[in-house]
């Protein structure tokens, strides 16, 4: 394996790296107070546009995407480094036009969409026009068992008819969000991962009510995180993405490359969770002495610096192999770093909040809210519980009789 980035990668990172020093940090502050002044937590700050515009006049847009037609067509590997310093700031993704979910949606349509729906979401989406949600998870089923989905979708001559109700849909409640990705079953009677189907509904369309937005820990998100529900919702039949029975198919090709932008940006946040805990233990003073002399502190930081260098290898890792032999020979290394990169981070902040004392569980240093947005990480995309199902799967396979063998879990 190698670790080593391309050039090209080096690049990215440079001009990155300034463009967060000169644009995103000094903007942070003034996304909260323009956010905080309008009165709506899904407000859109003008600072934001800005930025917007001024990460597609550095080149700094799409860079998830390995199209050189659409994005910056880096690999998974080059990207995964960028990902990492987009996760230091929360603004940092929907500024160069990478931010879940929409990068998810744009992988979905770049892969699997019609010419016209490409032409109709994909485009105004590469542009940063519009945003996007997807509606998968569901408040009535346990939901990491995608099988158990229940919306149903439902053919009627030339449209598609939907009912059901999702919920965790985030974006929805953002103002530039237009279009939903719906996942439910269209073939109930099918074989068990050939009855979901995913759909294109705009969020204007009759029958789609969002009931309300659902806070993360008391946080009221920007984007918002909504709970919908589809009353005989009529779509267009070309608005199928795909074929019918082809929803979970898309969606492991969707959460794949999902996952691993999800982990990297941990490891972001969990770089800066440490630089704020050294940058307060050698500040403050307990007893005659700054508390970064404090044993106890001492094998927090350098436990955090072992565990991050830790997952940001498995991640490279992961990267590494999705580049080389592909999602599926991968998916157990995307898995252990879906539960690994996490939980790391988790670990770095609450050190971070631990040595900030009171401070550290107010807004005054962003570490409470980061806290509460990474724990979410533990069930987005899967809860640890279904990775590590498979993980274990994978290891026993070979002590298992073949015709005892039980299929891997998503």
């Amino acid at each position: 394996m190698d670790f080593e980035p391309s050039q090209r990668c080096r690049e990215f990172q440079e001009r990155l790296q300034q463009f967060m020093q000169e644009q995103i940090y000094p903007a942070e502050p003034v996304y909260e107070q323009q956010l905080r002044e309008s009165g709506d937590p899904h407000h859109q700050p003008a600072i934001m546009e800005e930025l917007k515009a001024q990460a597609r006049e550095a080149g700094l847009w799409n860079m998830f995407l390995p199209d050189e037609d659409h994005g910056a067509g880096l690999s998974v590997s080059d990207y995964a480094p960028l990902a990492e310093i987009l996760g230091r700031a929360r603004i940092a993704s929907e500024a160069t036009n990478c931010a879940a979910p929409d990068t998810g949606n744009m992988e979905v349509l770049y892969q699997f969409g019609s010419p016209e729906q490409k032409e109709r979401w994909l485009q105004p989406l590469l542009e940063g026009e519009i945003r996007s949600g997807f509606a998968m998870t569901e408040p009535d089923v346990a939901s990491s068992d995608a099988t158990n989905i229940a919306m149903r979708i439902e053919r009627d001559g030339d449209e598609y008819v939907l009912n059901g109700r999702k919920w965790w849909t985030s974006s929805a409640l953002h103002p530039h969000c237009r279009i939903l990705i719906v996942m439910g079953k269209t073939q109930p009677d099918a074989p068990l991962h050939r009855q979901q189907s995913m759909i294109l509904v705009p969020l204007d369309t009759p029958g789609v009510t969002v009931l309300r937005n659902l806070p993360v820990f008391g946080y009221v998100d920007h984007e918002g995180h909504a709970e919908i529900d589809f009353s005989d919702v009529r779509v267009p039949a070309g608005n199928l993405i795909a074929g019918e029975g082809d929803g979970f198919m898309i969606a492991q090709a969707r959460l794949g490359p999902g996952r691993i932008h999800h982990c990297m940006r941990a490891i972001g946040a969990a770089e800066r969770a440490l630089e704020a805990l050294c940058t307060r233990a050698v500040s403050r003073v307990t007893f005659g002495q700054p508390i970064a002399m404090r044993a106890n502190i001492q094998d927090w930081i350098a436990e955090s610096r072992i565990e991050i260098e830790m997952a940001r290898l498995l991640t490279l890792k992961a990267a590494w192999m999705m580049d080389t032999v592909g999602n599926r020979q991968a998916r157990v290394e995307i898995a252990a770093i879906k539960v690994a990169a996490p939980n790391v981070a988790l670990k770095v902040l609450d050190r971070a909040i631990q040595v900030h004392g009171g401070a550290g569980v107010s807004e005054d240093f962003g570490l409470a809210s980061a806290y509460a947005h990474l724990r979410t990480l533990r069930l987005a995309d899967g809860p640890d519980e279904v990775h590590k199902l498979s993980i274990a799967r994978r290891e026993l396979a070979p002590y298992i009789p073949r015709e005892e063998a039980v299929p891997a879990a998503s």
